[in-house]
């Protein structure tokens, strides 16, 4: 039986996991990362804690910075007090690429420097800092995970690469902020498996590692490239009140594996097809909005037919055609192209 701890709602809801196949073997403790005893409760009788309980919202942590100390701070330290306290295990602690800043040298390694841009990114290195301050006082079992931009199936229309998605299948005109900052974007299951390694491999105990696909793409190229791969031209356009404060913007993020290679024996490549089913009462726009999710992730790790595959899988089930043969390779400059930085920062 696992645990999860859910924040409190009135709607008693779990969020995904009230859809998932595994529910019967989650036991949910609802409750609040920023009460002590409610995290307690949950971690009681557990060895291995994932904390990935924050507040991730950029844009509104200029606005209500105070929460974002209280959650991601405080919070981590009810998690760290809790699992010292309970003889935890294994705490693999969530952290963010976002606390590097913009990069002053890429690939960025786990020795660059923190930069705060952001009221956001200054939490999580508080955070950061409380979890590698509970190792090195009291020998507490913590691994930091540093993922860089995880994107897959399920993930918040909040994110860039839903963003996009949804205002091209509204009517071709896609609105962002800043087209030029680079991002190192890194598919969900290959996310997850550095989690699970981290919580498995004696070596990363006292770590801080890199999750990360080491390959970068700008807003701009990914807005075209979503757009090639959605058969449907699209508008891009750059919108002020999107645009982070000048000093605030993280221009450019690209990830080195090297260390999660060497201790986690991890690599962002390796896990070949993902296997996703959406479930069949999944309506068809999400449907629709996962699957070119899925497709993305093939051609950002360079599986342009695998990608097309999916493609084509996609228009037959959203036209309601049967399936049928088809040859990869005279369809592939079609929809897939291979990608061209169009600005270095």
């Amino acid at each position: 039986m696992y645990k999860r701890q859910v924040h409190y709602n009135a709607l008693g809801s779990s969020g995904w996991l009230d859809a998932s196949p595994w529910r019967d073997k989650i036991e949910v403790v609802a409750g609040d990362i920023c009460d002590r005893d409610s995290v307690r409760t949950a971690m009681q009788g557990v060895e291995v804690v994932f904390h990935l309980a924050a507040l991730i919202a950029i844009p509104y942590s200029y606005r209500a910075p105070d929460s974002y100390i209280r959650t991601n701070v405080g919070g981590t330290l009810n998690v760290l007090q809790s699992a010292r306290d309970l003889g935890v295990k294994r705490i693999v602690h969530t952290s963010t690429s976002e606390v590097y800043g913009t990069a002053r040298q890429v690939p960025i390694d786990e020795a660059h420097p923190l930069q705060g841009q952001s009221p956001y990114s200054a939490s999580k290195i508080g955070a950061d800092k409380m979890a590698e301050a509970f190792h090195l006082s009291f020998g507490l079992p913590v691994v930091t995970v540093r993922p860089f931009n995880t994107f897959g199936p399920r993930q918040s229309a909040r994110a860039v690469i839903p963003t996009i998605i949804t205002q091209a299948l509204n009517g071709g005109v896609v609105r962002l902020g800043s087209l030029h900052p680079t991002r190192d974007l890194n598919y969900v299951s290959n996310t997850v498996d550095g989690f699970l390694r981290a919580a498995l491999e004696p070596a990363a105990i006292g770590r801080t590692v890199n999750l990360g696909s080491g390959r970068e793409i700008s807003i701009g190229d990914l807005a075209a490239l979503i757009g090639r791969l959605m058969d449907s031209p699209i508008t891009v356009v750059s919108e002020d009140q999107r645009i982070r404060p000048e000093n605030s913007e993280v221009e450019r993020l690209l990830a080195s594996n090297a260390l999660a290679a060497s201790c986690l024996l991890y690599t962002s490549c390796s896990l070949g097809v993902h296997r996703f089913s959406p479930q069949a009462q999944t309506p068809a726009g999400e449907h629709f909005v996962a699957h070119r999710v899925f497709q993305l992730r093939h051609v950002m790790h360079g599986d342009f037919l695998a990608a097309l595959a999916a493609q084509m899988c996609i228009r037959d089930s959203i036209a309601g055609e049967s399936r049928h043969s088809f040859h990869p390779d005279s369809h592939a400059d079609r929809f897939m192209q291979p990608y061209q930085p169009t600005r270095r920062v």
